[in-house]
């Protein structure tokens, strides 16, 4: 059996932007929900050797968004408050 794609985008989504804190995540996704942007927050485990590239962080929490709505988060996240818009690494789109 086949999967069913929702529209033309399924699978096509970019990453916006990456943290090792939860509250920061959080934050993030309310924003993108206050403002409907559409997207996905996932949460990966950093292998025990990659730590230190991650400041001894074991987790990894990533937002993706379509394409299309890239300008409008990233405008969005520029209205953060510093601190948190500290500890987001953002993409390059």
């Amino acid at each position: 059996m086949q999967a069913k794609k929702l529209g033309n985008f399924t699978g096509n989504d970019i990453e916006l932007c990456r943290t090792t804190n939860v509250s920061v995540s959080n934050r993030t996704a309310e924003l993108l929900l206050e403002e409907q942007i559409p997207f996905t927050k996932n949460c990966r485990k950093i292998p025990f050797f990659r730590r230190d590239k991650y400041a001894g962080a074991s987790k990894v929490y990533v937002i993706s968004i379509n394409p299309h709505r890239y300008g409008q988060a990233r405008r969005l996240l520029d209205t953060m408050d510093l601190p948190h818009r500290k500890r987001l690494v953002l993409s390059n789109y």
